[in-house]
């Protein structure tokens, strides 16, 4: 995996921390936040643009999505129904969407993915979390995820 997509690993924990469709989220760290996750559910939506100023004023102007930066090459988004993010740099290309649903047992949802007849093609381990990324079997590609707590 590249540096960068290091990066956006990073920063997808740190988003995802600080968003949510269906629970109260605020982006002041003085509030207490609580996030809830649903097993099974759609949790985050990611999409490619090689001009993440251009893509936010486009969101903002069409559908009124709200931004929040995670450094130069990542935004998050709300307002759309289900929170996402914008992945900069990048230019969009086919596949380049990627649905990312929430697992409370990562092991399990790859066992099931895989006797549905889906195809694990990537795992990844981040600052706070692990997933992996499948197709299915009309080709396309998604991602779960599931959250790990820090060790002390």
């Amino acid at each position: 995996m590249k540096s960068t997509s290091k990066t956006l690993m990073a920063s997808f924990v740190i988003a995802l921390a600080g968003c949510g469709a269906q629970h109260e989220t605020s982006l002041n760290p003085s509030e207490d936040v609580v996030v809830t996750r649903t097993n099974n559910h759609i949790d985050y939506v990611e999409f490619a643009a090689e001009d993440l100023s251009a893509a936010k004023k486009f969101y903002a102007a069409a559908f009124g999505w709200e931004f929040q930066d995670w450094g130069p090459d990542y935004v998050s988004f709300s307002g759309a129904g289900v929170e996402g993010g914008i992945r900069g740099g990048e230019a969009p290309v086919k596949g380049s969407t990627l649905i990312i649903l929430y697992a409370d047992d990562l092991e399990t949802s790859e066992k099931q993915v895989v006797e549905a007849g889906g195809e694990v093609i990537e795992r990844h381990e981040f600052p706070g979390g692990r997933r992996f990324h499948f197709r299915d079997p009309s080709g396309n590609v998604l991602g779960v995820w599931m959250l790990v707590e820090a060790q002390d």
